[in-house]
């Protein structure tokens, strides 16, 4: 296998099987398309969720807290606290070790969420430092949102750009390869996307307002998030090319290094189903959140994207994230 997620059809033949006791506590167990585990324990449901930081080396724990938090927000949850594992390389000094764990402290700070713990070592396992965030989140049961509730006639909406997380890595990752090529002004206009990568006010703000399902846009990319939502509430949806946010930067990063920007990890967007009328829209205009009509939500299972003279496109899932085959090929 690639390095990358894991495709699809292994992901829910291998895996999503295997998944120990059934409890009545647990709403919402493993299931593709779904990031978030849901549980009943009381008053409030608990929302959990867990991913690695493996495709960058900078930002490392701004990016850990933002991962995690952005899939809690996805159902609507206020996230809570966060756990970390930090595996280290022989030989990192106690510096890279603190100037990590600050990072990882002032934005979770930033966010209002707590570090409840984890665990850290050396080991010669990794050959760079690897961080997995767990984040715990609370929600009610009439705010709780996930990503299989996308129903036939919905607008299809997203959040500030497509491929905001990836483009701030590639100028970063690969600042050798494009500032002879790129306008430094563009560049820093990349990296500065990095401040942008929360969603957690666009989850809270869209669940309250009746959004039908959240899917925050990560590794796959805009088409492996459309992708997911529709496999998770079995619909088809149609997108409008013309109509999908790219930043300048991103279009050109993208141009210059002939990959997809649709789909390239975008952490930051959050991709939104909502009855017709606007009324998320207008929410999360009010609350200052950029955020555009891309398409609608069909009865029949079919996944499309229109291009700017009518044509029609499949949409499938990236067997791989474009960050990825970038990275490979000009880092």
């Amino acid at each position: 296998m690639k390095v990358g997620k894991i495709p699809s059809h292994i992901l829910q033949k291998t895996v999503l099987p295997l998944t120990g006791s059934r409890r009545t506590e647990v709403l919402v167990g493993p299931k593709f398309g779904e990031d978030c585990a849901v549980l009943d324990l009381g008053d409030n449901l608990v929302v959990l969720s867990t991913d690695p930081i493996t495709g960058a080396t900078k930002d490392l724990g701004r990016l850990a807290v933002h991962i995690s938090c952005n899939d809690v927000a996805a159902t609507g949850a206020e996230p809570v606290g966060l756990l970390f594992s930090i595996l280290l390389p022989p030989g990192t000094d106690k510096k890279t070790l603190r100037e990590l764990v600050q990072e990882i402290h002032h934005t979770a700070t930033g966010l209002g969420v707590a570090v409840l713990g984890g665990h850290t070592e050396i080991t010669p396992v990794v050959n760079q430092v690897v961080i997995n965030s767990t984040a715990l989140g609370k929600v009610t049961g009439e705010n709780l949102v996930t990503s299989s509730g996308a129903q036939p006639g919905d607008d299809v909406i997203l959040t500030k750009t497509a491929g905001l997380e990836g483009t701030a890595i590639l100028a970063q990752e690969l600042a050798p390869y494009l500032s002879p090529l790129l306008p430094s002004a563009l560049l820093e206009d990349a990296r500065a996307l990095a401040e942008n990568l929360s969603v957690v006010p666009e989850g809270i703000t869209a669940a309250q307002a009746g959004a039908t399902a959240l899917h925050d846009v990560t590794e796959g990319g805009l088409k492996g998030a459309l992708v997911e939502i529709a496999a998770a509430s079995g619909v088809g949806v149609e997108v409008w090319e013309r109509d999908i946010p790219l930043a300048p930067a991103t279009e050109a990063i993208c141009h210059q290094l002939k990959i997809d920007p649709l789909g390239l990890i975008s952490s930051g967007a959050m991709l939104i189903t909502a009855p017709p009328g606007g009324r998320v829209l207008a929410a999360l205009t009010k609350a200052g959140i950029p955020a555009h009509i891309i398409g609608k939500v069909c009865q029949e299972p079919e996944l499309i994207i229109r291009g700017e003279n009518g044509p029609k496109k499949i949409i499938t899932a990236p067997e791989r994230d474009e960050l990825y085959r970038a990275l490979e090929k000009y880092r």
